[in-house]
């Protein structure tokens, strides 16, 4: 990691990685995936230092998302978001808010995100990678510099996210699988929105799902 400080807590019911993405030059901070437990969240930022400048949503899902817009208030940031979840993410049945946390939470973007988009954030080159298979619109963001992806719900290690949920889709998800495992160079680290981290490397040859 060049200009890379990783950090990063487990939050929420179903232990969703939350984590903080904080350039050593520039000291600005970008949160991926707040899913919850926003006091929480802030507390870590201030240990961490710097200035929180962007969020960043890998896709729509409630566990994902849920403290997101109380985020952006307090620290009058933006949330960028993939263009392709846009609807799930202000639909309380799809992105499961309404039933399954007991609280209706919808998300508007600030910075929509398109397939194969670079954008700088924080000062660090972001690539989003359109991965659809565990929602329609959910995306992976390779920051090539740092050689670290964050793949949300896509790639776990030796695993993937579940496909039967609302606009899920298991051929979609081999589909993207094989995509964001072919562009990854091998040494590249992967950082999942559930569970421990893997390598791009080790993905291609052992996960069960490609």
């Amino acid at each position: 990691m060049k200009n890379l400080v990783l950090r990063g807590i487990v939050v929420g019911p179903v232990q969703t990685n939350c984590y903080f993405l904080k350039n050593r030059e520039t000291e600005e901070i970008i949160v991926v995936d707040p899913g919850a437990e926003d006091e929480r969240i802030r507390m870590a930022l201030e240990r961490l230092g710097g200035r929180p400048a962007a969020i960043l949503l890998t896709h729509g899902h409630y566990d994902h998302i849920c403290a997101a817009k109380e985020l952006r208030e307090h620290y009058r940031i933006p949330i960028y978001a993939p263009k392709a979840e846009k609807e799930l993410l202000q639909n309380t049945s799809w992105n499961l808010s309404a039933a399954w946390s007991g609280k209706a939470y919808k998300v508007q973007g600030d910075v929509w995100l398109e397939d194969g988009q670079e954008t700088d954030i924080a000062g660090f080159q972001v690539k989003t990678i359109l991965t659809p298979g565990h929602t329609a619109g959910s995306a992976c963001y390779w920051l090539p510099e740092e050689e670290v992806c964050f793949t949300g719900d896509t790639v776990f290690a030796g695993s993937c996210g579940r496909t039967d949920l609302p606009t899920g889709s298991m051929s979609q998800m081999r589909e993207s699988l094989a995509r964001i495992l072919g562009l990854l160079p091998a040494g590249t680290a992967i950082f999942p929105g559930h569970g421990e981290e893997t390598d791009a490397g080790f993905e291609r040859k052992h996960n069960p799902y490609l």
